[in-house]
């Protein structure tokens, strides 16, 4: 339609000239009509060039970005906390590990008996664990565990003389706390006394 509608002055511009160039004919015959309508036929296809060179090109629309399925990152959680190991007080034997560490005290034991009562004062249950040192190579040695309720108390009547460590934790996680008394020697001579906080397992008497 461009093309048509521009080419239709032309072609009216060429017919001009072509009945201008007749009428001149008769007068003074020096351009011929062929010579006016190739150079009417040359302006239009020049016309027609410059005005598609004036047409703007299409501009490629911008690449669009490519979505790339990247991985969400996944939560690292930190590694539990390792089981509680009670390593018992040093009794003083030289030459290699504590025979006794690992060991369970049997029900019944020989030496004379003591008398031992343990206090709970906090508000939670705790684990309680009584260990006693080989203080001879012929004495009795090992733990006890035991788990003692909200300030409840723990009475201990099959134990025997000889020096005691006690440790006394709490497994909640929310609430832990661990506590130890040092080591105490005890003999017969009274009812010994360990009262427990979440501080510290002090003895009374």
């Amino acid at each position: 339609m461009k093309y048509f509608s521009i080419l239709t002055p032309v072609l009216t511009i060429a017919l001009i000239l072509s009945a201008c160039g007749a009428r001149a004919a008769q007068a003074t015959p020096t351009i011929s009509a062929v010579e006016i309508q190739s150079t009417a036929a040359v302006v239009a296809f020049t016309i027609v060039a410059e005005t598609q060179a004036a047409i703007p090109t299409a501009t490629p629309l911008p690449p669009t970005a490519t979505i790339t399925n990247t991985p969400i990152p996944t939560e690292t959680f930190l590694p539990s906390p390792s089981p509680l190991t009670l390593t018992p007080a040093s009794n003083g034997n030289s030459g290699g590990t504590d025979p006794c560490v690992n060991k369970v005290l049997p029900a019944t034991l020989q030496g004379a008996p003591v008398k031992i009562r343990i206090n709970n004062s906090t508000k939670a249950e705790i684990s309680f664990s009584i260990y006693l040192n080989q203080t001879t190579p012929q004495s009795e040695c090992g733990y006890r565990t035991y788990t003692i309720a909200p300030e409840q108390s723990l009475a201990l009547n099959n134990l025997v003389e000889g020096c005691f460590t006690l440790w006394a934790w709490n497994p909640d996680p929310k609430e832990y706390f661990i506590v130890t008394n040092g080591t105490n020697c005890l003999d017969n001579s009274a009812t010994w006394v360990f009262d427990i906080s979440t501080r510290t397992i002090e003895l009374k008497s």
